[in-house]
């Protein structure tokens, strides 16, 4: 569903701030997989993101979704294989529109619009039942606005509208990194339920070794602009913090530095 190979990236060359984002980065995600990816800072995982989603051109390599070779499209041109998520929750929904009208705009997303602005019943109580997902009592709130509710409210939101029409590639970029424990716990609940539900091939970075080790079927760690461990199935399902930092350690030849990462 999405095949990332040898790409390399490299911002302000040929200046004294030369940095090389993407170190030939080659990653492949089947249909249905949900990966977590963790790393340090300047590590590549933001970059990944955006090289993905078309945010700006990459120096070489390749970037297909679904059979479709989109290194050369932009950003506009990706969005319909796309859904995406951002860490600040004020990014992704419309603050002075309704949560109804934001999921209406979600679902007319890459289809024909016309001048009818009301919505239908079936799409009201449609709307309804796919917001009893999240658990944060916004089925009752259709009409009130966006700007009204907490960052926590409006990220589950936005994830709820980023897959309300399926797309290939879900990219999560640290969605709970700017939400208190308790509301992060509640994003990444409804998370794990929206991409089970709905087979949705995902990429989530996440500062946080123990969410990264607890969610999806398959983590990898960058460094230095590519991945240097990719860990899935049983040995993701007895995997502790603990051994994580030590494969970091025994492959990279370094110490793991993030203290956000380890303690979570």
């Amino acid at each position: 569903m999405l095949e990332i190979s040898n790409v390399y990236k490299t911002f302000n060359k040929g200046t004294v701030n030369e940095k090389t984002a993407l170190n030939g980065l080659s990653l492949k995600l089947e249909e249905g997989d949900f990966v977590t990816v963790i790393g340090g800072n300047g590590a590549g995982k933001s970059t990944m993101l955006n090289a993905v989603a078309g945010v700006w051109p990459v120096d070489s390599g390749k970037i297909v979704i679904d059979g479709v070779d989109v290194t050369a499209l932009p950003e506009h041109k990706r969005a319909k294989y796309i859904g995406r998520v951002f860490q600040d929750p004020m990014t992704g929904t419309a603050a002075t529109m309704q949560i109804d009208e934001n999921l209406a705009l979600a679902k007319r997303r890459g289809k024909k619009r016309g001048l009818r602005t009301n919505l239908s019943k079936a799409e009201t109580a449609e709307f309804k039942e796919l917001l009893k997902v999240l658990d944060l009592g916004l089925e009752d709130r259709l009409t009130s606005k966006v700007g009204l509710l907490s960052g926590g409210q409006r990220q589950a939101l936005t994830l709820l509208m980023a897959t309300l029409e399926k797309p290939k590639v879900l990219l999560l970029d640290e969605h709970t990194a700017a939400l208190d424990p308790k509301t992060a716990a509640k994003v990444l609940d409804a998370t794990e339920r929206i991409v089970g539900a709905n087979q949705l091939t995902t990429l989530m970075i996440t500062h946080n070794m123990k969410d990264a080790i607890t969610h999806g079927n398959r983590l990898v760690m960058m460094n230095e602009g590519h991945i240097i461990l990719d860990i899935k199935g049983e040995e993701k399902a007895k995997l502790t913090v603990e051994e994580l930092l030590h494969q970091f350690e025994k492959v990279s030849g370094q110490e793991f530095t993030s203290d956000k990462a380890i303690l979570g």
